[in-house]
């Protein structure tokens, strides 16, 4: 499996811990965050990270700002991609079951890092289950 990971400033402590996790998996990470707590411009890591999953390039990304809002809305603006703003586990869970999210968005200043791990745990063990969902998520992209 491969994951691009992004974050800013906010995101930094949290997207190093999710990387040592990911990378105790097993899994591949690209990594386009910032290592740095110096203010910088959430869209420059969220539009590669975005680029990748569309692309195909990797099979799901994660993205980290302080609200979690500004990367999720820049990842959303390209095709195919389905990213998702979690707060909790139980919405994680939703947002891959039901919405085959294929980014998961963390709200850095408003979840626990140990919070944080497992929702990543749960996005990434957790399948799309189809179904009725499977034609709500055609309807997604604009044609």
């Amino acid at each position: 499996m491969k994951i691009a990971i992004g974050n800013d400033h906010a995101g930094t402590e949290y997207k190093l811990a999710i990387i040592g996790l990911l990378k105790s998996m097993e899994i591949e990470v690209t990594n386009y965050g910032t290592d740095g707590r110096d203010s910088v411009d959430y869209p420059d890591y969220a539009h590669p990270v975005a680029g990748d999953v569309e692309n195909g390039r990797v099979d799901f990304g994660i993205l980290i700002c302080g609200s979690g809002n500004g990367a999720c809305m820049t990842a959303n603006k390209q095709q195919n991609v389905r990213a998702a703003l979690c707060w909790n586990k139980e919405i994680t869970e939703l947002a891959r079951e039901h919405n085959d999210a294929n980014i998961l968005s963390l709200p850095a200043r408003y979840i626990a890092l140990p919070q944080a791990l497992e929702m990543v745990a749960t996005f990434l063990k957790t399948p799309f289950s189809g179904g009725r969902h499977e034609r709500r998520i055609e309807k997604i992209p604009l044609k």
